[in-house]
């Protein structure tokens, strides 16, 4: 696996980057991926169906001047900022039982990312819902997945010292909630880990075996998705 720590100039291209990523894989690029970015600004990102008007305090946005922008994978809407790290996977589907099918690949990457960081949080770190980490009930870590072909992009987040009364004001009670949730208000609900990134980093690098640095930097591909889909309205707003 290529290991990456990589914060490119804007969200636009932050967001495209992981999909030129899952791009260079899928034609030809025959190594598994380990990226990590720390966002410097704030920004909202909806999952691929997400609807902003029903998942966002939109006038309170642009009052704002926050930015909303759309990602390639599934999951909800977050919002993004300093306090967060966030993580990309690009592995190989073919052959990988654990990775067969979207419920198996929840599945095995959350209990591996859980025992990681059950070592280094000293917590009670616990796998809810389909695809977040929590301390007991306490969502820290949302995480969401793109499949092609021969690979896939599993990416989330990981609260480290975030801003999470801004989340309130910010995003609306999510459509779909999972069961754990119990309605639960975003500040009743979300939590920070309250550690370091270069803990988190180091933890899942050595988990993932990840040591060889990525060399092969899809520049081109990242400015030709951030021109043609993440710079625009109808994809951002499409829905």
């Amino acid at each position: 696996m290529r290991y990456i720590d990589l914060t490119l100039s804007s969200p636009h291209h932050n967001l495209a980057f992981d999909e030129a990523l899952l791009d260079l894989c899928e034609e030809g690029f025959n190594h598994e991926i380990l990226r990590f970015w720390e966002p410097r600004e704030y920004f909202i990102v909806l999952g691929y169906s997400n609807k902003y008007r029903s998942e966002v305090n939109l006038p309170i946005c642009q009052e704002s001047g926050v930015p909303i922008l759309r990602r390639s994978s599934g999951g909800g809407t977050v919002l993004q900022g300093a306090g967060c790290l966030n993580y990309s996977l690009i592995l190989k589907v073919q052959n990988s039982h654990s990775l067969s099918n979207i419920t198996h690949t929840n599945s095995f990457i959350m209990e591996f990312h859980k025992e990681a960081l059950s070592a280094i949080a000293e917590r009670n770190v616990k796998v809810q819902g389909t695809s977040d980490l929590a301390i007991d009930t306490l969502k820290f870590s949302g995480n969401a997945q793109r499949r092609k072909k021969n690979f896939l992009l599993f990416h989330g987040t990981f609260l480290l010292d975030f801003d999470i009364a801004l989340v309130e004001k910010l995003l609306s009670m999510p459509s779909k909630q999972p069961e754990y949730r119990q309605g639960r208000s975003h500040q009743d609900f979300l939590t920070n880990l309250n550690l370091p990134s270069y803990i988190i980093k180091d933890a899942l690098r050595k988990s993932w075996n990840a040591m060889e640095t990525l060399q092969e930097i899809p520049t081109q591909r990242t400015e030709e998705l951030v021109e043609k889909k993440y710079s625009r309205d109808e994809w951002n707003f499409r829905l």
